[in-house]
């Protein structure tokens, strides 16, 4: 009975059930049945508002991958570039086991053990890569020599905990794959990667390493160095895109108890219409 009362205190009238002398207000205009519903919508609008708009803070850690079996003189045959909200913060030999090159936000992550840990599981990803090209077949479709693995690892986290962790694979720098970490699910995009995605597909060993480097390792890498980068981002307002076919589901969501405050509120007014 709150919004009668908050109705009733600014002039307005509401029409009772037993007629004039069911207790209405003196003093007042009544209202016909049904004229308060505009009213209710527009007080309840910025609240559907702000609760549609609102995103959580999500943040993502990335690595973009180029491995060769055969790796032409003068070139490594594993290299890695890491992202963090798509800034540059490492440039790792996976071959050497050598950072190459270094940002002020790898330098500042550099002395944590999480560090070591990483380049070590970069280096294990890129054998594992390797160990993939020999059996690579492609539909209709001819590379540039020598055949050439283009991989990228990512994962995002939200202000609620809430994680994800996707692959995506392609050559020549055009996109035929994406692995979903969370379903294990193969996406094809390019249609010359259709055996390629069926050998993979069965390859357990290799869907569940995917699976633990993206959505266990590179999130726990992301939660561990974020407490040391956020302050360097900052006020950097966040917008990160996952891949196409796994956008977070949190984004945009409204909130279940609006919902069920704005339903309260028309069922009182319905009754008391």
């Amino acid at each position: 009975m709150l919004l009668k009362s908050c109705l009733v205190s600014r002039g307005f009238s509401l029409p009772g059930k037993g007629g004039p002398d069911s207790g209405e207000l003196k003093g007042f205009t009544a209202l016909p049945p049904g004229a308060l519903m505009p009213l209710v919508l527009l007080l309840l609008l910025p609240l559907l508002v702000c609760t549609w708009t609102a995103r959580p803070d999500v943040h993502s850690l990335s690595y973009n991958f180029t491995v060769m079996f055969k790796s032409p003189p003068g070139r490594q045959w594993c290299e890695v570039q890491g992202y963090v909200d798509e800034h540059t913060f490492l440039h790792y030999n996976c071959g050497s086991k050598k950072v190459m090159n270094l940002t002020p936000l790898g330098a500042r992550v550099i002395s944590m053990k999480e560090w070591e840990e990483q380049t070590q599981t970069l280096k294990d990803v890129g054998e594992e890569l390797k160990q993939q090209i020999p059996n690579i077949e492609l539909e209709n479709y001819t590379t540039r020599a020598p055949l050439t693995l283009q991989a990228k690892m990512y994962c995002q986290r939200d202000s609620g905990e809430h994680t994800k962790g996707f692959w995506e694979f392609g050559f020549d720098s055009q996109l035929f794959l994406l692995f979903n970490s969370e379903n294990m699910k193969w996406t094809e995009i390019h249609p010359g990667a259709r055996l390629v995605r069926a050998m993979w597909k069965k390859n357990r060993d290799l869907n569940k390493f995917l699976k633990r480097t993206s959505e266990g390792d590179c999130n726990r890498w992301l939660k561990e160095f974020w407490g040391h980068w956020e302050k360097m981002l900052e006020p950097r307002t966040q917008f990160t895109t996952a891949p196409a076919s796994a956008q977070p589901t949190t984004a945009g969501a409204v909130n279940p108890w609006i919902l069920l405050m704005m339903l309260t509120c028309l069922i009182l007014l319905c009754i008391q219409c």
